[in-house]
């Protein structure tokens, strides 16, 4: 009874362990599908942006080429290059379409990337992984292990048969054991009771058939012993096998067969948007580099230094042409008087001038002596104002020299002297 549920659970487990080995191909198909898919759409996708970067490639070279044409053929145009003396505006402008043919020629080398490179990788590694041998390997693996329980199987249900057959002869065995000795009983007894020599010969033969009897099971007991000891090895050897089949699947083979699902994807996948990001890179550094040159061109936006060019390149028409000039009739004496009074009138001017100058540093050293008197008195100190320069000022004014300290009141009037003095004059 034990052995038959016990066969019965080990035959559940094995059939348990057939059915999570087939979900797991079912579950490495999917992933495997899912990577296809990817790349599928990974190829799609490069092949359509390929399409749009062209397109938007051509429609920025119309774009330039259309104001390039327009411009081209202007006079401003032709002179500016004549010249190769750009105003700042137009340089700009310039700028602009380079950089936008420079754009149009990025794009168009991005969708050259995309097309040739991109989408023919996706579908090389596609195609390289669909044709890996990933299912056939997770069989051969998943085979082995269903061949070590196929085995344990077998040697299990060997070992409960022998041990059956073991069982059943021990008590055949021990029930001859029990007829010997109850027919050896029964034939002292009788003995006893009825001696003669036919009894004895029939007890003699009753015995002999029982010894037989007894040897024969006793054969058959070892016999099936010793294949019970033989199945029980061989079962303890075959569970061994498996239990270790289980752990090599589950800890190294199972791993193995994911990333042998996976050989080479990643890296190529890798490899591919590498691709991607370095032409991307690309643009994005060709953009910035038009930029910044468009920033500096900006920044040379300079009105003064254009006007100037202008004035430069079309000198005759800006430059002052003549002088309009007075033109007398004859016998006119008004030039000669004119000529007179400008003379009288500069000289007047120039003794104006000098005559200016001189109140200018009068008053400049007034203003100076002022603030030194008023500074000593402030501060206490008249020593200093006996010794500065004001002293040549004073005698201009008729004041005194002070040859020794002088008294409050005196410095007081000669302070008020040169404020006096000095006010005059600033309002002349």
């Amino acid at each position: 009874m034990y052995s038959k549920y016990f066969y019965k659970v080990i035959f559940l487990l094995i059939a348990k362990l057939r059915t999570q080995l087939a979900e797991q191909l079912k579950c490495l198909d999917q992933q495997v599908e899912i990577r296809i898919q990817l790349m599928q759409d990974l190829s799609e996708f490069f092949r359509r942006k390929s399409e749009i970067e062209l397109e938007y490639s051509r429609s920025l070279e119309k774009l330039s080429e259309r104001f390039s044409s327009r411009i081209r053929n202007s006079k401003d145009h032709q002179n500016f290059r004549k010249e190769q003396n750009l105003l700042s505006p137009v340089n700009c402008w310039y700028v602009i379409l380079n950089q936008t043919r420079q754009e149009s020629k990025e794009h168009a080398a991005l969708s050259e990337v995309y097309t040739n490179n991109m989408t023919v990788r996706l579908s090389t590694s596609q195609r390289i992984f669909l044709d890996s041998p990933k299912r056939y390997v997770g069989l051969i693996l998943q085979d082995e292990l269903l061949k070590v329980t196929s085995e344990l199987q077998t040697a299990m249900r060997t070992y409960h048969l022998y041990h059956t057959d073991s069982v059943s002869s021990e008590s055949k065995l021990k029930e001859a054991e029990k007829l010997e000795e109850r027919h050896m009983g029964k034939s002292g007894d009788a003995g006893q009771s009825q001696p003669g020599t036919d009894s004895k010969q029939q007890r003699r033969s009753s015995m002999k058939k029982m010894e037989r009897l007894k040897e024969k099971r006793q054969a058959k007991f070892q016999e099936n012993k010793l294949k019970c000891t033989k199945a029980r090895n061989d079962y303890l050897l075959n569970l061994a096998a498996a239990n270790a089949a289980m752990n090599k699947y589950y800890l190294k083979d199972l791993s193995t067969l994911i990333n042998c699902c996976d050989l080479g994807f990643h890296l190529s996948l890798g490899k591919t948007l590498k691709t991607y990001l370095s032409a991307e890179n690309r643009v994005q550094k060709s953009r910035h580099d038009s930029l910044m040159v468009l920033e500096t061109a900006v920044e040379h936006l300079d009105p003064d230094s254009d006007q100037k060019k202008i004035m430069e390149m079309n000198n005759s028409v800006f430059c002052l042409p003549f002088h309009f000039e007075y033109q007398p009739h004859e016998g006119d004496e008004v030039r000669n008087e004119m000529v007179t009074r400008f003379q009288q009138l500069q000289s007047r001017l120039s003794s104006v001038t000098i005559e200016t100058e001189e109140v200018n540093k009068t008053l400049k050293a007034t203003m100076n002596a002022l603030l030194e008197s008023i500074t000593c008195e402030e501060y206490g100190t008249p020593d200093i104002c006996q010794t500065s320069q004001s002293t040549e000022l004073l005698k201009m004014t008729g004041s005194e020299p002070p040859g020794s300290k002088p008294s409050l009141a005196k410095r007081r009037a000669t302070q008020q002297e040169t404020e006096t003095y000095y006010f005059t004059v600033s309002i002349m």
